[in-house]
């Protein structure tokens, strides 16, 4: 198979990111770039494949696309899975684990449909070679990816293995973490220029300071990991290495990034954190409450994800939160631009600070927003 020829793909990202994601892969030189919920389409070739999981900071999963078809039941979906010439995409001793997605499919059970396309994978194989491919729920080595909606389906090959938001740094656990390309995106979206202060006052693992510390080097996100296209048998190992050898040094400026968190724990899973991703010397961690903390700086970004939800289930104490974080930024960070990553819809209003954006998210299946407040100077009014 000839790396040159142009392949279809969708890579998948967080609700809400599509937009950056689109952007991102035209730059890496992807062709019929389309935007779709939860994700972006796009034609190239396997070298372009390879770029878009080694730089891409938004992508979840850049997925190869295998075959379409037609169905009104489950032994369509069969019939269709094993037409496929799998033994040419993936040797028979890689081991397998087969996903399914539907949006409104008429089949009454997703979990036995999923079963019949893994039969129908290994029945090929068993076809084609004399024997089938093992199962592997945990870490297989490839991933059939099916997704049916009304009356149609694709199969795809799973190009990027572990999720590409797995960077291979996070070491330090801590509760509810964003994901490293939302925490990628949101620092994207707040607009930060890498000769501007950045803060992060509620940092918990570092992971926004993190994406931002790789972003401003330009250090890739998949520098330090694998992936299953490297098991398949399109794998072409000269266009890996042009784009693995190929990335651009590594930015010499010194951005000023600051961290901080009421807690001494989450200011040392940051600097772990942070120690892993080879960025602890690029960071100033400190133990320091929000709501007293002063500013690093006389204007700046600051970007925080302040807990909500399952994280701080007493919904009176955040209500009472609010306004005291709406005066101390009045009276600390007259001259920042302060984004909040939530999904307690509540904050706009309760700090009484007026938004200048409020970016539509999702983190998982959780609406969320990012609020931008812009503090202008002479604005404070005492509480």
């Amino acid at each position: 198979m000839s790396s040159n020829r142009s392949e279809s793909f969708f890579a998948s990202a967080p609700r809400g990111l599509e937009a950056l994601l689109a952007d991102e892969l035209r730059a890496l030189g992807a062709q019929d770039v389309a935007a779709a919920p939860g994700g972006v389409s796009f034609s190239g070739s396997w070298e372009t494949c390879y770029a878009a999981n080694f730089h891409s900071r938004i992508a979840s999963r850049v997925l190869w696309r295998i075959g379409a078809f037609g169905y009104a039941n489950e032994e369509d979906v069969y019939a269709a899975a094993r037409a496929i010439h799998w033994e040419q995409h993936f040797p028979v001793d890689r081991t397998l684990r087969v996903n399914l997605t539907a949006i409104k499919s008429p089949l009454k059970s997703l979990d036995f449909t999923t079963l019949r396309v893994k039969d129908a994978v290994c029945d090929r194989f068993r076809d084609a070679v004399g024997s089938r491919p093992d199962i592997e729920r945990l870490a297989p080595d490839v991933r059939v990816h099916c997704f049916l909606e009304h009356a149609k389906g694709t199969f795809y090959l799973d190009t990027s293995g572990e999720p590409l938001f797995k960077r291979g740094w996070r070491h330090a656990a801590v509760e509810a973490p964003l994901r490293e390309n939302l925490a990628a995106g949101i620092i994207r979206l707040t607009g930060w220029k890498f000769d501007e202060p950045l803060f992060d006052p509620m940092c918990g693992g570092g992971t926004l300071l993190i994406e931002a510390a790789a972003m401003a080097l330009n250090e890739p996100p998949g520098a330090g990991r694998n992936f299953a296209f490297e098991k398949l048998l399109s794998f072409d190992l000269k266009s890996w290495n042009r784009v693995r050898d190929g990335r651009p040094p590594r930015n010499k400026l010194r951005p000023a990034l600051f961290g901080s968190d009421i807690a001494q724990k989450a200011v040392e899973s940051s600097k772990k954190n942070l120690m892993a991703a080879g960025f602890f010397d690029l960071v100033k961690l400190q133990r320091a409450d929000i709501l007293k903390v002063e500013a690093p700086a006389p204007a700046g970004v600051m970007v925080a994800n302040p807990p909500y939800g399952e994280r701080l289930a007493d919904a009176d104490a955040m209500a009472a939160f609010y306004p005291q974080l709406g005066n101390a930024l009045k009276a600390r960070f007259a001259g920042w631009r302060c984004h909040f990553f939530t999904a307690d819809l509540r904050m706009a209003k309760m700090i009484r600070l007026s938004p200048s954006r409020r970016v539509p998210l999702f983190n998982g299946a959780l609406d969320c927003r990012l609020f931008e407040f812009v503090v202008v100077a002479g604005s404070n009014r005492k509480p």
